[in-house]
């Protein structure tokens, strides 16, 4: 036990995605062996398809991540895990839970001991700071913007700061729900009444955070970037981005100015740049599509199709149907289907041309009896361009037309 890497991993999003594959893959390295892992259904465990969500959660970890994970009861002693993981749902009913029960102690003794991987995501991330967002309550129920209460895992690294997940989201389109729906307005409200030593640490999606307790380093993944946000000011340190903890532990503190990259962890532990979103993949396809079709590349259309089952079937796994879901492209799916089976037409070429074809054969045939043979040659020419071939024979006029 004493040997085992000690990181908390803090994800914005796309925690069972193929874009943090690579992410949770360097975290396995890092413990190596046969470790134990459990999952934490708190946060979701309130949804009627809680057990469909830990079961893809659990299928994602097998086969993408070669993590053998296991459901944690409530009375899991989480000290004996070698890995815990916890990911979308409620912050607040993940907060209530674990204040009623010990999980809420031991995910912390966890990062105060320095030992093992913890791995928050989402709206487990949420929990992780000083205080939290009640997403669901100020953004789907109305109430006014407040802050609850949180875990503070960070406390123990002397990071006064609170943990906003899902930090770059544009699903509202028409309105502003960056920084976990909060939008600008609503987040500025809150700040003003967070503690002046404290700083909101925002995590894009598809990125994680990995604070290193040994090498007291924090490498930012993924997608997107970490943002070191306060009254004053912020600080964006993009993926690829490795500072010391007590560098993060300034800038959250507001006594630091722009941090500058540090020596980070062993290269063979980083994490591989993430793949393409879910979003970006469907609209690739679907561009690709449109493309096929502009050419009238039937090849091309199908393989479009295909790629775009395919990405689907490889994020079949996503717990966190943000935006860009499996749901949206599979409507996608449907629809370049529904068109492709419009486009595609089984009759032979000569079927099909013939209600454009046979009246010019018919006027060709009629001016060559009248004696317009210039005229008559001058439509059996615009016919061959056009691939449609005419040969007079005993029976009358004959055609045929290319593929």
């Amino acid at each position: 036990m004493p040997g085992r890497p000690g990181v908390l991993v803090l994800i914005g999003s796309g925690e069972t995605s193929p874009t943090m594959v690579e992410v949770h893959r360097s975290i396995a390295r890092r413990i190596g062996g046969s470790p134990r892992a459990l999952l934490l259904d708190t946060p979701y465990a309130f949804q009627e398809n809680s057990a469909d969500i830990s079961a893809r959660a659990r299928r994602y970890f097998a086969t993408s991540v070669g993590l053998g994970v296991e459901v944690a009861r409530e009375t899991a002693s989480l000290g004996e895990a070698d890995w815990v993981f916890s990911g979308p749902g409620s912050p607040t009913f993940a907060l209530e839970r674990w204040a009623a029960t010990p999980m809420g102690a031991e995910l912390r003794a966890r990062v105060q001991s320095g030992q093992g991987a913890t791995v928050l995501a989402s709206a487990a991330a949420c929990t992780a700071g000083v205080v939290a967002v009640p997403v669901y309550e100020i953004y789907k129920v109305g109430a006014p913007p407040h802050w609850l209460e949180g875990i503070d895992l960070l406390g123990a690294l002397d990071l006064p700061a609170a943990v906003i997940p899902h930090y770059d989201n544009t699903e509202g389109g028409t309105h502003d729900t960056r920084y976990c729906y909060l939008g600008e307005r609503r987040l500025s409200v809150m700040e003003r009444e967070l503690p002046e030593d404290t700083a909101v640490l925002g995590i894009d999606e598809h990125t994680a955070i990995i604070l290193d307790f040994r090498a007291e380093t924090v490498e930012v993944c993924g997608r997107g970037g970490l943002t070191v946000r306060r009254r004053e000011g912020q600080t964006v340190l993009p993926t690829g981005t490795t500072i010391g903890l007590a560098e993060l532990r300034e800038l959250a503190k507001g006594a630091g100015g722009l941090a500058s990259p540090a020596p980070g962890a062993p290269a063979a532990a980083a994490p591989a740049p993430s793949r393409a979103t879910l979003a970006e993949s469907a609209r690739a396809c679907e561009a690709g599509f449109e493309a096929a079709a502009g050419r009238r590349d039937t090849e091309g259309l199908v393989q479009a199709v295909l790629d775009l089952e395919a990405e689907i079937t490889h994020w079949a796994a996503d717990t966190e149907e943000d935006e860009g879901g499996v749901e949206q492209a599979r409507t996608l799916l449907r629809h370049l289907v529904s068109r492709l089976g419009r486009m595609a037409d089984p009759r032979e070429p000569a079927e099909r041309l013939a209600p454009l074809v046979e009246p010019f054969v018919a006027l060709r045939l009629r001016l060559r009896e009248s004696g317009a043979y210039e005229l008559a040659d001058a439509v059996r020419d615009a016919l061959a361009a056009g691939g449609v071939t005419v040969e007079d024979t005993p029976a009358g006029p004959r055609w045929d037309a290319r593929a």
